[in-house]
């Protein structure tokens, strides 16, 4: 048994993963606080567990010496010639319980991960996705290695690994790039050939629709019950949310997404992307989520960013090659105005008071410079039919 899922005991909104061990132990890990562990047995609700089977918390992160690492490394057909501890991975490490750059006996680099088993599906649908994509010609797009015995993931003593070739790239200069028109060709491009190369996929024939609506109702209750004074200001903005998107959002157009596409999420070149990472929330959202997502976080480097090159050019060329309906386009600043609540979620789980107030700060900006950013952006309007 395995399960994933947000923890509704407070507003934390801490992302719960659940799996089955020996001995009737079912090890939940990502939970801040005991209210965890009680969120968790109500949601499997006993019918889950076994009798007499208790949840306990996971263990913190490990580390390997270089003959563990060699042993897992073998899987692959690959020969250990050493680390590469100076190269770091782009991309989240809380994703991974374990992960590292490895040198072969030919001098190619591989990044070699421990997974951890709750969230083996989900890995399952990136490793497909992936393989999917590149096969289809998708570029920037790096699938991961499968195994001697053809496994993308394997077993190792009582760990759960995958090997991905490590891709090397340009760090970001964070403030220069914000207003580097280039990178908005190349970000529109690679979503155009995500929306062409993504018609389709298997892995999500019959999933549910992901829903912001949904989770930001379900955030915003948490927030009145246990943050009343935080509460008040969040009203405001939902105000705001409610005079269109919630009204259009359930039908709204819908196709495949990386879930969360912003600049760190990619391995950039000195022209181009080199590669598109961390599809840990991939599936079937609303068409515009993506974009919506990449322009929120260009303006929360810099507001002044949204009305630069970068943003419009990436906003007008997906507008002139008509990648998505205008009914997206329509309530597209609303749409970045919601998908803030993820952000703010992750610093209400973090409990950084200093990020909450600049992300209610970036929302009522946001807000405020509507009718400027539609006509910098050249946007229809948003009249709700």
């Amino acid at each position: 048994m395995s399960h994933d899922f947000i923890c509704l005991m407070c507003p934390n909104g801490c992302h719960l993963f659940c799996h089955s061990r020996s001995g009737g132990i079912v090890e939940i890990k990502g939970n801040q606080c005991d209210k965890g562990l009680a969120f968790a047995r109500s949601v499997l609700k006993g019918a889950e567990l076994s009798s007499g089977a208790r949840l306990v918390p996971g263990q913190g992160r490990v580390t390997f010496s270089a003959d563990d690492l060699r042993l897992i490394f073998a899987q692959w057909g690959l020969v250990f010639r050493g680390l590469r501890p100076h190269l770091t991975p782009e991309g989240s490490p809380e994703r991974t319980v374990f992960r590292a750059v490895i040198e072969d006996d030919k001098g190619s680099l591989f990044i070699l991960e421990q997974v951890d088993p709750a969230i083996f599906h989900t890995k399952m649908k990136i490793i497909r996705t992936l393989a999917l994509l590149s096969e289809r010609g998708l570029p920037a797009i790096v699938p991961y290695c499968f195994s001697k015995e053809g496994q993308a993931i394997v077993r190792h003593g009582e760990g759960l690994w995958q090997v991905v070739p490590f891709t090397p790239g340009v760090r970001l200069d964070r403030e220069a790039y914000l207003y580097e028109a280039w990178r908005g060709d190349v970000l529109s491009s690679f979503l155009k050939g995500l929306r062409d190369k993504a018609q389709g996929m298997p892995a999500f024939a019959g999933d549910e629709v992901f829903s912001i609506k949904r989770y930001i109702y379900s955030l915003v209750a948490q927030i009145q019950r246990h943050q009343p004074r935080l509460a008040a200001e969040v009203r405001a903005v939902m105000a705001f949310l409610e005079q269109d998107l919630m009204k259009v959002h359930d039908v709204l157009p819908v196709a495949f997404c990386h879930g969360d596409f912003h600049p760190l999420n990619i391995v950039w070149g000195k022209e181009d992307i080199q590669a598109v990472i961390d599809w840990e929330f991939l599936g079937v959202k609303p068409e515009i989520y993506d974009v919506a997502n990449m322009v929120g976080c260009l303006g929360m480097e810099h507001p002044s960013s949204l009305t630069g090159p970068l943003v419009c050019g990436f906003i007008g060329q997906l507008r002139q090659e008509g990648v998505f309906a205008e009914a997206s386009w329509r309530i597209f600043v609303e749409f970045v105005v919601a998908l803030r609540f993820a952000w703010l979620s992750e610093w209400l789980r973090k409990k950084d008071e200093e990020m909450i107030a600049l992300e209610l700060d970036y929302m009522r900006l946001l807000i405020a410079g509507r009718d400027e950013f539609c006509k910098a952006w050249k946007l229809p309007g948003n009249t709700v039919v």
